[in-house]
């Protein structure tokens, strides 16, 4: 990554912050903030739940007036607790309260398919449970649907499921639910006005579009983009219904508030997975709102699967990383979209991004930006063509050469009279940007040919062709995608699993425009997107069908089947190993028979967090109880504390060498008899025993115990090793990536994988 870049990206991390700041006090009134309340007990019905948060908050308030109007939620589907406006001094008295168990500030989090199922192998021909997969209902927390796509149509289905509990409303602008899109709501906190919100679960950004189609949308043949992509779009359960809970707004984001509310409403309404591609700032596990409400989501038998991030290739930027969640990364498919670029020179050099415009000329005059500044003042921010300044009559009528400042160029350079644009980038190379004028994006080797021609010639021509599909090799890890280690626990390995995230082909809004960017005129049904949030929806469906294979399995045990099957990945291309790919990349067919899982119960979780040094007042959140008395609940001696499908230890620097000691139990849902061995692949340096080294089942549902020592040495400038535990019986192959790693690798310069 360039220092440019870089210096673009902190700043563009300072300016969201500073938007986030704004927004939060913008919301608040008279010093007020937004704070979100758990009560200790939870209490019989609605209406004395609504009316104990506003005794408490009338206790504080000093009237029921005043405290109804400082009520902002009441959470009383699955968790007792209520958001409110309350000055600092207020949630200090607030969490002193017997009757409170915790009090923390609202938070605002941010967002983070024709070619893709068939590149991880899940075809339409492939084996389904369609009579279950059609009462599934997934539901998504997200910017909204679009409820008159064909993604959502509901041929073929008959009504929802009996133990659906959901509503969709009568919204403005919204045209409703049918068979397929059975349920859609939306959570504002507040209603701070944006051209571009709309109180409903419409969608106006594009985005939940998108992930729902990809998730669970109905086959719709020929879909594409401009002639890109042209195939069948689909999901992984098509059969499945939708239910949208709209979380996300371009005037506030997505809310801590409105995310709980919609947990709170998606568990008590009866889906069976969750999926939210949204992330940003995360606390501990026990104020964090997506990891409480998938908490509540996994004590009532669903599984939440979550996006990543999408701030790599920063190590530790992972989010989203509670061990209840399945945690997704991206990666790419064997497919790219680039633009060849011809030069006057006859020279024909390749950019990537997605243009869809047929160049009129054979050439068009070619300059850089630097060269067609303003003046020497504006010459530095011409060099990234940056709005304002360059000079609109030096522009006219050429192709100009910038380097990547901010997104947008494209618009800039057209709204000036451009032809179009070629921007030089060392990072985002390996995701298409759309853009709306001619354009592609190609690296520096690539970008200081284009200059020495540019300054060869005092006629420098070019001309940008049309995207083509070209085929690559593939899978391979997302740069933007976020790394390990998780920041939240040195014992779970984080991400959990990736999938297509690169590109990826869905539904889309046609209330926005393609790139959503300024004189913008490109409208489609379909769009290419990427990010940690187009492969959570992959890894999301697959749980679904999962699922319908196994409509009794707890969400560990569908996490465990679609962890321990995945793909194995190529380290060598993937520099950070499993702190980028987790387990490896998602293996649709195979989870639904994975022969052995390993399952986890509520009380393992908070034998967890016991392990991991959480108060027990604090872990008594998350129960809705009092404070869980740890002492008592620490198992026998083990590394992590907890039943997990991936081991990881971390080296202490001040032990030559560190053993971990990890306990693990596997359940047969395999063949009714059978026998695992056990294969150990170590690295250089690391000894891996496992007892025993074999395990005999003889009926379904038994269990399996065994235990698994790790010994590290302590090596200068070794950033991560990665071992592998595989259980083997007949076509049945049970994976966990064992990975050791030395927790100060950041700080070394130059670092070795082994």
């Amino acid at each position: 990554m360039s220092m440019e870049v870089y210096k673009i990206r902190v700043l563009l991390h300072y300016l969201v912050l500073c938007i986030a700041i704004t927004t939060c006090h913008a919301l608040a009134a008279d010093n007020d903030e937004l704070y979100i309340v758990f009560m200790r007990d939870r209490l019989a019905t609605e209406s004395l739940t609504v009316d104990s948060h506003l005794k408490v908050l009338s206790s504080l308030k000093g009237s029921e007036h005043i405290a109804s109007k400082s009520l902002v939620y009441s959470y009383t589907q699955s968790f007792n607790a209520f958001a409110a406006k309350l000055s600092s001094d207020e949630a200090k008295m607030m969490s002193d309260k017997d009757e409170v168990l915790l009090v923390f500030p609202n938070q605002y989090r941010k967002l983070h398919t024709t070619k893709s199922w068939e590149f991880i192998g899940l075809r339409p021909q492939s084996k389904r449970n369609l009579k279950v997969e059609s009462d599934i209902i997934v539901g998504l927390l997200d910017t909204g649907i679009t409820p008159q796509s064909e993604s959502f149509n509901d041929k073929g289905l008959g009504p929802p499921p009996a133990k659906w509990k959901g509503t969709c409303g009568r919204y403005a602008n919204f045209s409703g639910c049918n068979n397929k899109l059975i349920g859609a709501r939306y959570f504002k906190l507040d209603r701070l006005s944006d051209p571009n919100d709309i109180l409903s679960p419409i969608d106006t950004d594009g985005h939940g579009t998108h992930t729902s189609s990809t998730l669970a949308g109905s086959l719709i043949p020929n879909a594409n983009l401009n002639g890109l992509a042209k195939g069948t779009a689909r999901g992984a359960v098509p059969s499945a219904r939708v239910a949208m809970y709209k979380v996300c707004w371009a005037s506030t984001g997505c809310a801590d508030m409105d995310i709980l509310a919609a947990f709170d409403a998606a568990i008590s309404d009866g889906v069976d997975i969750i999926s939210i591609s949204i992330g940003g700032l995360t606390g501990n596990y026990t104020s964090d709102s997506i990891a409480i409400g998938a908490f509540h989501a996994m004590r009532k038998g669903i599984l939440t699967v979550a996006s990543a991030g999408n701030d790599g290739p920063y190590r530790g930027s992972v989010v989203n990383h509670a061990p209840w969640i399945l945690t997704v990364a991206a990666s790419g498919i064997d497919r790219q979209l680039r633009s060849k670029v011809e030069l006057g020179n006859g020279e024909i050099v390749s950019g990537i991004g997605v243009n869809t415009f047929e160049p009129k000329k054979k050439l068009y005059p070619l300059t850089s930006g630097i060269d067609v500044a303003k003046n020497s003042d504006t010459k530095e921010a011409s060099r990234y063509c940056i709005e304002n300044s360059m000079d609109p009559t030096k522009v006219q009528g050429k192709l100009i050469y910038c380097k990547l400042g901010s997104w947008g160029i494209d618009s800039v350079v057209r709204g000036l009279g451009g032809i179009g644009t070629v921007i030089e980038s060392e990072s985002f190379l390996d995701a298409a940007q759309i853009f709306m004028a001619p354009a592609t994006m190609v690296n520096g080797t690539i970008g200081e040919k284009i200059n020495n021609y540019m300054h060869s010639t005092k006629s420098a021509s070019a001309v940008i062709h049309k995207t083509e599909e070209v085929k690559i090799e593939a899978p391979f890890v997302a740069s933007f995608s976020s790394r390990g280690p998780n920041p939240g626990s040195k014992h779970v390995l984080k991400p959990d699993i990736t999938a297509p995230g690169i590109d990826i082909l869905a539904s889309y809004t046609p209330l926005k425009s393609l790139t959503g960017l300024k004189g913008d005129t490109q409208y489609s049904n379909f769009t290419f997107m990427s990010g940690t949030s187009m492969a959570c929806p992959h890894v999301g469906g697959v749980a679904a069908y999962v699922k319908s294979f196994h409509p009794t399995w707890s969400p560990a045990a569908i996490k465990s089947a679609i962890m321990t099957t995945a793909k194995g990945m190529q380290p060598k291309v993937n520099r950070d190993k499993e702190f980028a790919y987790g387990s490896g990349q998602l293996n649709p067919t195979k989870a639904i028979k994975p022969g052995l899982i390993y399952d986890i119960d509520d009380m393992s979780y908070i034998q967890f967090l016991c392990r991991e040094g959480y108060k027990g007042s604090a872990i008594g959140t998350l129960l809705g109880q009092g404070p869980i008395n740890c002492s008592k609940l620490l198992p026998a001696k083990s590394e992590d504390a907890i039943n997990y499908p991936t081991m990881q230890l971390a080296l202490k620097r001040n032990q030559e060498t560190t053993i971990g000691v990890f306990r693990r139990t596997v359940t047969n849902v395999g063949p009714r008899i059978s026998v695992y061995n056990a294969t150990i692949k170590a690295p250089k340096g690391v000894q891996i025993t496992v007892k025993p080294m074999s395990l005999s089942f003889s009926k379904p549902l038994q269990k399996r115990s065994f235990t698994v020592v790790v010994k590290a040495k302590l090596k200068a400038n070794v950033l991560i090793k990665s071992g592998l535990l595989i259980w083997r019986c007949g076509n049945y192959t049970v994976r966990s990536p064992i990975v050791v790693y030395d927790p100060l690798f950041d700080q070394f310069e130059g670092t070795h994988l082994l």
